[in-house]
């Protein structure tokens, strides 16, 4: 085979994994090149978008560093294609600092970013929801009202100031579009469909051990909202037959995910196929980047699978990930 391969490149001919722009073949965490965490994806036209928060910590030092948000996608859920950074902190005028998680959906042909980011203005500083929009999934996205959609002053359910995260977006098939969102309280409030504005009173939702990390999706008949639960994290799933509940606990969906303090999950189903996408801290010595940790996470991908009666079975974390392209 070396032969071979010698023969071929002495010949002018390039083999072709040699220049591929993929960041990854079939492992877990997916990416080694960088840092990754809090995972949103989406499929748009035969095509997994995987919008990432972007972890910069040095190895041993405490809290979060996060400036900016990257951007991966795959046309078989093996091999990923870095696009780099999409959007900064900066991008937001209004923006302190911390490119936290954030949650992509498209419509109408618009592609929405809804982020977390810490806000020093009003009342009450601490984070906020911001909003960003684009014409393609891959951007140029800018921000979509100049100023944040929502902020920690609109909110009195919780002492903290970091309430306010994690936006998840669902859309019903009404086109009635909600915002899910919280730490320490669950919330949602519904979107006008300019998808830039609030319509309407934040509600309370109803779920026990809730910490952050909501996430909505929608199989057959049955409503799926999913959340990080505890700390160290595990994540817990409820579901119900509406968008506005009654949300009926359903147990544990998938365990602490290996050293990493935080989890933050991403549910999609690609060509027939179903996927829980969540992020680790066991990035090895041996990676391009280093050892990972609590604040240097790396995003991960495993099967997710349903039982007859609809309810989620738990995902097994693997570190060999997806393994064989889906077509």
């Amino acid at each position: 085979m070396k032969k071979l391969i010698n023969k071929l490149m002495l010949s002018g001919f390039t083999l072709a994994v040699t220049c591929q722009p993929l960041t990854s073949l079939a492992k877990n965490p997916i990416i080694d090149s960088v840092f990754t965490a809090d995972p949103a994806a989406i499929v748009h036209q035969d095509t997994v978008y995987l919008y990432t928060g972007h972890d910069e910590q040095l190895p041993g030092k405490p809290g979060f560093v996060m400036n900016d948000w990257l951007l991966f996608s795959s046309q078989d859920m093996v091999n990923w294609k870095s696009h780099g950074p999409i959007l900064k902190v900066s991008d937001f005028a209004w923006a302190e600092n911390s490119a936290w998680a954030a949650h992509m959906i498209e419509r109408d042909g618009k592609f929405y970013f809804y982020t977390s980011v810490y806000y020093a203005g009003g009342e009450k500083p601490g984070f906020a929801i911001g909003v960003a929009v684009a014409d393609s999934p891959t951007g140029p996205f800018k921000d979509a009202r100049g100023s944040a959609l929502l902020t920690n002053d609109m909110t009195d359910h919780s002492p903290i100031h970091w309430d306010d995260i994690d936006p998840a977006i669902f859309i019903e098939d009404n086109g009635d579009a909600y915002m899910f969102f919280g730490n320490s309280v669950p919330k949602y409030v519904k979107l006008k469909d300019n998808m830039v504005e609030l319509d309407g009173d934040i509600k309370v939702i109803d779920i026990p051990n809730f910490t952050e990390a909501l996430w909505v999706h929608k199989k057959g008949d049955n409503y799926y909202l999913s959340y990080a639960s505890g700390l160290p994290e595990t994540i817990h799933y409820a579901m119900s037959k509406s968008i506005h509940g009654p949300w009926e606990y359903k147990g544990l969906l998938n365990e602490v995910a290996g050293n990493s303090n935080t989890n933050h999950q991403s549910i999609i189903e690609f060509k027939g196929n179903d996927f829980f996408i969540y992020h680790t801290g066991a990035m090895q010595h041996n990676s391009p980047i280093g050892i990972g940790g609590e604040f240097r996470r790396a995003v991960a991908i495993d099967k997710l699978e349903y039982r007859q009666d609809g309810t989620l079975k738990p995902v097994v974390m693997t570190s060999r990930g997806i393994t064989e392209p889906v077509n």
